[in-house]
């Protein structure tokens, strides 16, 4: 049954009436649902849009599950009035023993297709639903499809997990719109987004189960949860708190309630925002995002048919709002100040009685959480153990903080290893942190491990081989060490590598780690002199550069995509040329340049060893821009949006999609939908950079921002790191392994700045700031992770120091002077670094009232108290 309703061609399935197909007219051959593969999706525990779950109890019973997947049954069609479209009464595919009848019709709503269902209490006694899931089967299965046929046919969703404002949005791998938006009607909050399991329980009893496996290639699908008491009370009753109060709702006999979804097109991604507002759906947006560190002033702006009766923060403070002026077309402001370290959630209730949450989470002072990090990756990570007979010593390995302990022996070798991403995380994070905040202590250990540990062992020393970095120095040899495996742990996989195996040099995604090492260092030997004791800056710079020829000499199958942290790579470039080492510099390019070459003759050039991946689009898009493929980085920038959004959820905005790492990097590994694992902060990079160059599109930036700050929520009070966060409700906690947070910390320490924008709608805004406007001038303070870069947005300015701080800076809009105040001068510090770079075509040059250029940067002296440099458009 083929229907037009609206902007979409539904297909129903003649027999059970779920939907078979949600095709966008206006654009042929596409669907959000898995058409292709109804011959393979048929049939019992197969999940359709269309179906539902329901959880229920009578009296003292216990809760019992009924699914219309289960076993499907014959439905009893029924007469279609009015608007609606089909009907249908379902209860005969529901299973036995169900006390409820239940309609289901499909209607023309506002011109959109919509989904209803209507449960009524057809027994003698009242029930009680602590259970209640819409399942959302959109097609993100890639399996079985060429990386080009998965980015033209496949989607993915993402939940704002919002209650009655909450909504599910399905937008396409290639970034294009439409997209699809799922909305809420009356009584249908989106209470929690529950997957739906792919086993039955042990015992047996689960009936609600959906038959396609979960993979990399197919992430499965979720419910959108009304209720969810009793998920609550029993399969989550080990988990972390929920987003949202699980609640329940009881029928008396005879007594109905009808729940419903709409499906609503939006022509782009960039449009999900105002098609919410044509709606009338409540749309909230956070500056800088929903990550709020205690002494930031953040702002959350509202646009609603309803006017705010109420506002709550739980936990009870955790959260301060007061209600400010600004607001402009209908949106009202709020500002927001984090007051209790970790997740806390706001509730806005609207005088037409909705209820909307906001999920934020809250953090120390960012220089806090740094120092933080850099003081638990030094001391209670360091490694030295004389005598370790894999020669991990002195080093920084994976931390188990649930056993409070280093791994020093996991079965995934590399875990414990020192390479590949789940052993080098602990380490680059470590060595990262120093980028902006160096510590001479810290150093001292981090110096000493590079030149004993990490050369030499990690990476070969010397030879035909020089540069080349390892798979892992842990490995599995029961044989010469037969005390040192845990008999509980499954050594028998393919991950407990042999010697030979972890000593293969073919991995070229270990390369950028090893370079970000050298890299930094060199980066402080130069700019900070006498913080590093062990080797000079042309040493470090050095070997970063031969590691880049090694990674392409030795690993040139990995090399051929997108590496995590490759963006180093043009830093390394960038600074071998400013050195005026000309011939390395030309090497460097030369190579790099055969990849992009490569990279420009796809499609889509941001392949991997997965069949679909979120890792290598942020070197690919550096690269392009570099050799002036404009083309193929807006390709790699557009795909980005098509996995990470903007929603007002501090674990989802800027949640750059991510499922599979915990099997590789965590200590509780499944398939599950990450939050903030380190694809969050790296994908952020391109879309910075984007938003430089053309600084009217804020929506880059908000994504960007939410994706830079998720990845400091991984920190813990005490500055231990986390892979990622398990976003399941059956867990929702940090993962114990540090894993591969480092990744995502370089990103953090690679990106962190501050941004001042003029939005046309919303007013002046800092993201990353304090903002004070005083008559005409604009006052921002950094509260970023580095103060040491600051983005003018509408002077198109992008000012950064590579030494020294930024305390404050003032912009005269009408002159377009900036007025930069830097810390004092320190022992480490006394001049700073700053380079002046005009990001928009066309635009004005800068540049400061003092100073001497050399290396392509102003070097100004500073004094012993703070300072101030001038620049001014010329």
């Amino acid at each position: 049954m083929a229907l037009r309703v609206g902007a979409f061609r539904l297909i129903l399935d003649p027999a059970s009436q779920t939907a078979r197909g949600l095709a966008p007219l206006s654009t042929p051959g596409f669907d959000f649902l898995p058409v292709g593969r109804t011959k393979v999706r048929t049939g019992h525990d197969f999940n359709q849009l269309g179906d539902i779950h329901i959880r229920l109890r009578q009296g003292g019973e216990a809760w019992r599950d009924f699914s219309s997947a289960h076993r499907r049954g014959i439905i009893r069609a029924l007469p279609a009035r009015g608007a609606a479209l089909a009907a249908a009464d379902i209860t005969g595919t529901m299973g036995d023993g169900l006390p409820l009848r239940i309609i289901r019709e499909w209607v023309n709503e506002r011109n959109s297709p919509a989904l209803r269902f209507t449960l009524t209490n057809s027994s003698d006694r009242p029930v009680e639903i602590g259970g209640l899931g819409i399942p959302m089967v959109f097609d993100n299965i890639i399996t079985g499809r060429t990386l080009e046929q998965a980015h033209a046919e496949a989607s993915f969703a993402d939940p704002y997990i919002g209650r009655d404002a909450g909504y599910v949005q399905v937008t396409r791998l290639n970034g294009q719109g439409p997209a699809l938006l799922v909305l809420p009607d009356k009584a249908t909050p989106l209470e929690a987004y529950v997957p739906i399991p792919t086993q039955r329980e042990t015992d047996g009893k689960t009936v609600i189960v959906e038959a396609s496996p979960r993979a990399q290639t197919s992430e499965g699908f979720y419910d959108w949860t009304v209720a969810s008491a009793a998920y609550a009370a029993t399969d989550w009753r080990k988990a972390g708190a929920p987003w949202n109060t699980p609640t329940s709702f009881w029928l008396a006999p005879g007594e109905s309630r009808r729940i419903g979804l709409r499906f609503v097109a939006a022509p782009a991604i960039r449009a999900i925002e105002p098609t919410l507002i044509a709606q009338d759906r409540p749309v909230a947006i956070g500056v800088p995002g929903y990550v709020v560190p205690t002494d930031l002033d953040a702002a959350l702006f509202v646009h609603a048919p309803a006017a705010i009766a109420r506002i709550e923060s739980f936990p009870e403070g955790a959260l301060s709002v007061e209600r400010s002026d600004g607001g402009k077309s209908g949106w009202a402001r709020l500002t927001v100040r984090g007051r209790q370290w970790g997740r806390a959630r706001l509730t806005l209730t609207y005088a037409d009685g909705q209820v909307q949450t906001v999920h934020y989470h809250v953090t120390k002072p960012l220089d806090q959480v740094s120092a933080d990090l850099g003081r638990f990756s030094t001391t209670r990570q360091w490694f030295d153990r004389a005598g370790d007979p894999f020669g991990r010593s002195p080093g920084i390995l994976t931390y188990d903080r649930e056993a409070d302990r280093i791994v020093t022996a996991d079965p995934r070798v590399w875990i414990s290893g020192m390479s590949d991403e789940g052993g080098a995380g602990s380490w680059v994070a470590a060595v990262m942190k120093q980028l902006d905040h160096p510590d001479a202590a810290e150093l001292a250990r981090i110096e000493t491990m590079v030149d004993r540990t990490i050369v030499g062992r990690l990476q070969v020393a010397s030879g035909p081989h020089a540069g080349g970095v390892r798979k892992s120095l842990f490995y599995y040899d029961p044989v010469t060490f037969p005390d040192l495996y845990r008999p509980s742990s499954d050594w028998r996989s393919w991950t407990s590598w042999k010697k030979d195996q972890a000593a293969d040099l073919g991995r070229a995604y270990n390369y950028p780690h090893v370079a970000v090492a050298h890299w930094v260092l060199y980066r402080i030997a130069r700019n900070h002199p006498g913080m590093t004791r062990v080797h000079d800056w042309r040493w470090y710079l050095d070997h970063a550069r031969q590691t880049i020829v090694a990674m392409m000499r030795d690993a040139p199958h990995y090399a051929q995509f997108g590496l995590m942290e490759g963006d180093v790579f043009i830093d390394i470039l960038t600074d071998l040329r400013r050195e005026g080492w000309t011939a390395q510099a030309d090497e460097v390019e030369r190579l790099m340049k055969a990849r992009a070459d490569h990279w420009r003759t796809l499609r889509y050039p941001f392949g991997s060893e997965m069949a679909w991946d979120s890792t290598g689009q942020a070197e690919v898009y550096a690269w392009m821009r570099y050799f002036g493929y404009a083309p193929q980085a807006e390709v790699t920038r557009e795909v980005i949006l098509g996995y990470d959004p903007t929603i007002p959820h501090w674990g989802y905005n800027g949640n750059a999609r991510r499922y599979w790492d915990f099997l590789y990097g965590g200590k509780y590994p499944r398939l599950e939908r990450q939050i903030h694992h380190y694809g969050s902060t790296l994908n952020a990079i391109p879309l910075f950079d984007s938003f430089r160059r053309d600084p009217r599109d804020t929506y880059l930036l908000r994504i960007a921002y939410g994706g830079l700050m998720g990845g400091i929520t991984n920190i813990d009070q005490r500055g231990a790191s986390s892979a990622a966060f398990h976003s399941w409700p059956d867990r929702m906690q940090w993962d114990p392994y540090s894993g591969d947070y480092g990744m995502g910390y370089f990103g953090h320490a690679y990106a962190a700045a501050t941004y001042l924008v003029n939005d046309p709608v919303l007013g002046w805004l800092a993201y990353g700031g304090n903002l004070q406007q005083s008559g005409a001038a604009i006052l921002v303070e950094p509260r970023d992770g580095a103060r040491s870069r600051l983005f003018i947005a509408p002077a198109g300015v992008w000012l950064t120091l590579e030494a020294g701080k930024i305390a404050a800076a003032t912009y005269d809009p009408a002159r377009g002077i900036i007025r930069v105040t830097l810390d004092p001068a320190t022992p480490a510090t006394a001049v700073a670094r700053l380079f002046v770079e005009t990001t928009i075509a066309g635009g004005q040059r800068y540049r400061p009232d003092h100073g001497t250029l050399e290396r392509g940067g102003y070097t100004v002296p500073l004094a012993d108290s703070a300072s101030e440099i001038t620049l001014s458009p010329r």
